[in-house]
C-alpha cells in the first residue's frame, strides 16, 4: 500500500506543479491570513483545490489535513490521512525564487509512510516510503555520515542559533537557510547539508513528506526534545524538528538538552 500511496502522491505532485507554474512569476493575488499566520496566494488555493479533488476521489475514505483547508477533525477517525502543504515557501513563490516546494504525505497509525516533496520551478523530485527508499529524480539518496557539529553544514534560521536555545554552548556551524521546510528536509536526505533544526513548533504539514524522505536516506530525524515525531495529532503541531546525520544529530542534542 505504502507504494502505490507514493505513485499516486507523485502523479499528483507534478499535476500540482503545473497550476503552480502557471501562476509563477506572474503577479498572483495574495493576502495575509487572519492571526499572524502568514501570507496566501491564489496559487496556494488553486494547487489545494487540485490535490483535494484528485487526491479524495482516488482515496475516499482517506482523511485529509492541509494547511489551506479548514480542519474539521474528521480526519482522527481515518486509519489512513493525507498530509499536505500545497506551497510551501510562499513567501519565496511570491518573491520568484524557484525554491518553494508542493510537501504530500500519506500518515497512518501517527507515522509517516509514503511522501513526495516537489520543487516545479527546479523539476526536482524526492520520494520515500517505508518500503521504498529515499530518491531524488528516481535515483537514491543519503544522508551525511558527520559525526560532531564542529564545521557541520546546517539549515536553520539565524534566530534558532541564539544563546538561549543551547545551554551546552551554541555549536560551531556553517548556517544556511531555504523557506521551505520540506526542501530543508529533502537536503539533509541528498547530504547537500548536513543537518537542519527548527526549534518552535512546527506544523505538521511542513514537515510531514520530508522527515519521511530524510529518514529513510539515514538521517535521525526527532522533535526538539529528541523524541519521535506524530503526525495526524489533534493540534496538527510538533515541538519542533532535527533532522541530521546521527552523529551529529546526538551532538545537538547533548547541547540542547545539558
Amino acid at each position: 500500500m505504502p507504494a502505490h500511496d507514493l505513485a499516486l502522491l507523485t502523479e499528483a505532485a507534478r499535476a500540482a506543479g503545473e497550476v503552480a507554474l502557471r501562476y509563477w512569476k506572474n503577479a498572483p493575488r495574495a493576502w495575509e491570513k487572519a492571526e499572524g499566520a502568514g501570507p496566501v496566494t491564489e496559487a496556494d488555493l488553486a494547487v489545494n483545490d487540485l490535490l483535494e479533488s484528485r487526491l479524495r476521489a482516488a482515496r475516499p475514505d482517506y482523511g485529509w489535513l492541509s494547511e489551506e483547508s479548514a480542519d474539521s477533525g474528521a480526519r482522527r477517525r481515518a486509519q489512513r490521512v493525507f498530509i499536505i502543504d500545497p506551497i510551501d515557501g510562499t513567501r519565496a513563490f511570491m518573491a520568484g525564487e524557484d525554491t518553494f516546494a508542493h510537501s504530500l504525505a500519506v500518515a497512518e497509525g501517527g507515522r509517516i509512510v509514503a511522501a513526495a516533496v516537489y520543487l516545479p520551478a527546479l523539476d526536482r523530485l524526492y520520494t520515500a516510503s517505508t518500503t521504498t527508499p529515499a530518491m531524488r529524480d528516481g535515483q537514491p539518496i543519503r544522508a551525511s555520515s558527520r559525526t560532531e557539529a564542529r564545521g557541520a553544514t546546517l539549515l536553520a534560521t539565524r534566530p534558532m542559533l541564539g544563546d538561549s536555545y543551547w545551554p551546552g554552548g551554541v555549536p560551531d556551524v556553517k548556517r544556511s537557510f531555504r523557506a521551505s521546510l520540506a526542501f530543508r528536509l529533502c537536503l539533509v536526505a541528498e547530504g547537500r547539508h548536513d543537518g537542519m533544526l527548527t526549534l518552535r513548533e512546527s506544523w505538521e504539514w511542513d514537515i510531514a513528506a520530508g522527515s519521511l524522505i530524510a529518514a529513510r536516506a539515514g538521517a535521525t530525524v526527532t522533535d526538539r526534545l529528541g523524541q519521535p515525531l506524530v503526525f495526524n495529532s489533534e493540534h496538527p503541531q510538533t515541538a519542533g524538528v532535527i533532522a541530521a546525520a546521527p552523529g551529529l544529530h546526538a551532538d545537538l542534542m547533548g547541547r540542547l538538552t545539558a
